[in-house]
């Protein structure tokens, strides 16, 4: 089994992070490297003609690694709201169809939608939060439930994040790709941990961020766009997304024809130096460990916790229904005020999510760090 990388990581042994689900610490090499990065922006006489491309191409190429994607698939922007965005314009949502989204799913892969459906005349249907927290069987439901109107496109995380509940994205693919339906998958808490190969799946779109489980920085995100939607007009318009518009031309528009590729759906201001080759390192160092591996750790650290807590008065999530990576627990008469914060001055930092507590490891958590937890929950919970 892979081990703990916590010494890969600037994390005090009194500290016990359980919370990668909302951001993760940097690793030591990717604080370096942007403390570096940051020097070339005071000193930009220094950068070769070609740092700026070499950086673009080799964190293209990290991010289509994690999805199993070619690098001219695979677009770089800021945000997974920018992705939803760009979809939602190269889309055509056919009049009285249905778009299926996620109850309390995150806002990116909802709120698009909701913002377009009365001028565009579709409907956005919300998938019921399922009460045995089998989101897959509450999404084939809907998008197979007789006398529904036409199901267009399924615009959902593949990874709930209030309670890590899992959606088989290979079974709702197939179901979707039934009905010539389209797929958007926020993979935001799934591109690196859990198994996604989009020359399998073929989805549509598959967008997801580097701030969480990919150990990366604020506002790189990455788009994996189906060469069937290459063809589209990108959010912004950029010289890059060009054939040939450049400065060093005697003729600036010398080209305006779009790039043939998801690199048309770069977006703007992409030179950032600093955070660009920051996002890389992290996705290169997943994928050095290797996705099963990773996934095989988080999941027996989730596994010890469940077992740990199972004294306790809360209630986990059944294992089966959700990702490997999240553990979800509740409490019958709600979770008890300021737990989390108190939690947190002890040294242990969860979320508090939509009245329970999500616990999330990643692969700088170890054994001490199952324990820390349930021996403070347990002193907490039970006084």
């Amino acid at each position: 089994m892979l081990p703990s990388q916590r010494d890969l990581f600037e994390i005090p042994r009194d500290i016990c992070f359980l919370n990668a689900a909302s951001w993760s610490p940097l690793p030591r090499r990717t604080v370096e490297a942007g403390r570096a990065a940051m020097m070339r922006k005071a000193q930009p006489w220094r950068l070769e003609p070609s740092f700026a491309n070499e950086q673009y191409e080799r964190t293209r190429a990290a991010a289509a690694r994690l999805i199993h994607a070619a690098p001219d698939d695979v677009a770089l922007i800021s945000s997974v709201g920018y992705g939803v965005s760009t979809a939602a314009k190269l889309l055509a949502i056919p009049r009285g169809a249905r778009v299926l989204v996620l109850e309390n799913d995150h806002s990116s892969p909802v709120l698009e939608w909701r913002s377009r459906a009365d001028a565009q005349d579709f409907v956005v249907e919300t998938v019921r939060q399922p009460g045995d927290g089998d989101w897959t069987s509450a999404v084939l439901a809907a998008i197979e439930r007789d006398g529904a109107p036409p199901v267009a496109l399924a615009s959902i995380s593949s990874v709930h994040w209030s309670d890590g509940g899992l959606v088989d994205v290979d079974r709702v693919g197939a179901a979707l790709k039934r009905r010539g339906a389209l797929f958007l998958i926020d993979a935001t808490h799934g591109a690196g941990v859990l198994h996604m190969d989009v020359t399998q799946l073929d989805p549509d779109f598959v967008i997801f961020p580097t701030y969480k489980w990919l150990l990366g920085p604020y506002g790189r995100a990455f788009m994996y766009v189906a060469k069937r939607h290459q063809g589209g007009v990108p959010l912004e318009q950029t010289a890059y997304g060009r054939r040939d518009v450049r400065a060093e031309n005697s003729v600036y528009f010398a080209d305006t024809r779009y790039v043939p590729d998801a690199r048309r759906f770069d977006m703007g201001e992409r030179d950032h130096f600093i955070s660009m080759e920051m996002a890389a390192i992290g996705m290169e160092m997943l994928a050095g460990w290797g996705q099963a591996a990773v996934l095989e750790r988080l999941a027996m650290l989730t596994a010890a916790i469940a077992d740990g807590v199972r004294k306790l008065p809360v209630r986990v999530s059944e294992a089966r229904f959700r990702a490997p990576h999240v553990l979800s627990l509740s409490f019958d008469e709600g979770m008890p005020a300021g737990l989390t914060d108190g939690l947190a001055a002890d040294g242990v930092h969860v979320a508090s999510r939509l009245g329970r507590m999500r616990i999330s490891p990643h692969v700088y958590n170890d054994e001490t760090d199952v324990d820390r937890f349930v021996t403070v929950l347990a002193q907490r919970l039970t006084g």
